[in-house]
């Protein structure tokens, strides 16, 4: 991270410039537990007057901040948790960050023993921090350090490592996905990608697949897409093996689209459609970043991402309205529309991550723009297992990273039916494409457990908010990680 980040009793808390006290808006307004009535030579006010918190529009609801100016010691902040939930405690830290002055520490008071809102305040401000630097003149600032202090320092180290390791993975995907489409092709994201997973612990391993194993895994949707570019296709895919791994052990295999620009191919699309489709790859810019982080969290499970990357482009040797692509596992694709082409390189990586033979298997992809009609910035669910919908539901739900299951019908898998292949990449215009997308991928999973992520909508921010920055958001990153840490 950018930001430096300590945990420290309390008692040790100095020379900091602003400091956020946690309030709570249930069932009255009030500090929450475990916070001194002095910290750093400030007094804390130990409950909150009603009518003065209406008179400082102070509700104490996630979001809302309230600054006590000093002429000697550090700013003190009051700001809300509401009812004292994980995203109450993430958007606690977020606000705080916020309303930090540029290049001043700032401490955060969290509740002693209690991890997961020590975890999740940590995360929110490092998150609020993000600024995409690379290519300005004069770069961005935000706050110069983050001090994380409790009444006990029993388990608040972890915790706030815990929370840095997750923003730190979101940075680096969200560096991916804002970095312009010229400085990152297939084989510079993949460069990158295995970088850091190289560095991530000597129980992960990474290897990079160019376009020669590509052509001899027969990867027919990924070099059908691949061919109108003159940058060449790659394939990242990376295992995490936990140290107590056993015949028994789960393996969950992540599979997420790499299209690092879509132009639509010979189904061109629009300039102002065109704008932001460097962020057509945050699906695999997502899955290697969760990877990335699984040993430094001490997930349980064995976790596998793959990650096919291409540009998908326009030029004489392009696919064509009406060719036929061949996957992996033989089954043959008619091409009707080449600006649909995230479904035909994951059809591919589907079908390796499936031969695995996993536990379970989900893809993340910025699929459809109907599901950005149907949900807006939230994620539709599709999954062979209610289960697994359930618990990518209710993972997303603590995350503050909202998906939403969406049905499967058999009697909508007619809409991709072809007239020459096994089927066709796009279904019924303007009906159910979202749905039609997913059977069309289910169609090589095989009898896996599988569940897919249309990010399309969340997948970006115009705008900052809370601890989300504009720009690429990598949606779904911190809920896959909250989904393999529950599994044993």
């Amino acid at each position: 991270m950018s930001v430096p980040v300590e945990a420290v009793k309390l008692t040790e808390l100095e020379g900091i410039d602003f400091l956020a006290v946690p309030v709570l808006a249930t069932p009255t307004i009030g500090l929450a537990a475990g916070v001194l009535p002095s910290v750093s030579g400030i007094v804390v006010p130990t409950t909150i007057d009603a009518a003065w918190a209406t008179t400082a529009s102070f509700s104490a609801a996630p979001g809302s901040v309230f600054a006590i100016r000093s002429f000697e010691g550090p700013t003190l902040l009051l700001v809300g948790v509401g009812g004292g939930d994980a995203e109450g405690w993430r958007r606690f830290g977020a606000t705080a960050t916020r309303a930090t002055s540029t290049g001043a520490s700032l401490a955060l008071v969290v509740p002693g023993g209690d991890a997961p809102a020590q975890e999740a305040a940590t995360t929110g401000a490092l998150l609020a921090t993000y600024k995409f630097n690379t290519h300005r003149t004069t770069p961005e600032r935000s706050i110069a350090s983050l001090t994380v202090a409790s009444s006990s320092r029993t388990g608040l180290e972890r915790s706030v490592e815990a929370g840095r390791v997750i923003a730190e993975a979101v940075e680096f995907a969200k560096d991916l996905i804002n970095e312009p489409p010229g400085h990152l092709s297939p084989s510079e994201m993949a460069k990158r990608s295995a970088a850091r997973l190289k560095t991530s612990g000597p129980l992960t391993k990474v290897e990079v697949w160019e376009k020669a194993r590509i052509e001899k895994e027969r990867l027919g949707g990924l070099l059908g897409v691949a061919q109108g570019s003159a940058e060449p296709p790659r394939l990242v895919r990376g295992t995490y093996t936990p140290a107590k791994d056993t015949a028994k052990t789960r393996h969950v295999v992540l599979v997420g689209k790499g299209v690092t620009f879509d132009s639509g191919g010979l189904s061109l699309k629009t300039g102002a459609g065109m704008m932001t489709m460097k962020t057509d790859m945050s699906g695999a810019a997502v899955v290697l970043a969760a990877l990335s982080a699984c040993e430094a969290l001490g997930v349980k499970v064995k976790v596998t991402a793959i990650a096919p990357m291409t540009e998908n482009m326009p030029s004489g040797t392009a696919i064509r309205p009406g060719d036929v692509l061949t996957a992996r596992n033989g089954k043959t694709m008619e091409i009707l529309n080449t600006d649909a082409e995230g479904r035909i390189i994951l059809a591919d990586a589907l079908c390796l991550g499936a031969e695995l033979e996993p536990t379970t298997m989900i893809d993340v992809a910025t699929l459809t723009g109907a599901q950005v009609v149907a949900l807006g910035d939230i994620a539709a669910a599709y999954a062979n297992d209610p289960a697994l919908s359930s618990a990518l539901f209710d993972a997303g739900a603590l995350e503050g990273e909202h998906n939403w299951p969406m049905p499967l019908p058999p009697q909508f898998r007619s809409h991709i039916d072809s007239e020459i292949a096994d089927m066709k990449n796009i279904g019924k215009t303007g009906v159910a494409g979202s749905i039609s997308a997913a059977l069309f991928l289910e169609e090589f999973v095989g009898s896996t457990t599988w569940a897919h992520l249309d990010i399309a909508g969340p997948g970006r921010s115009e705008s900052d908010s809370g601890y989300q920055t504009r720009g690429g958001t990598a949606f779904s990153l911190r809920t896959l990680l909250r989904y393999l840490r529950q599994l044993r």
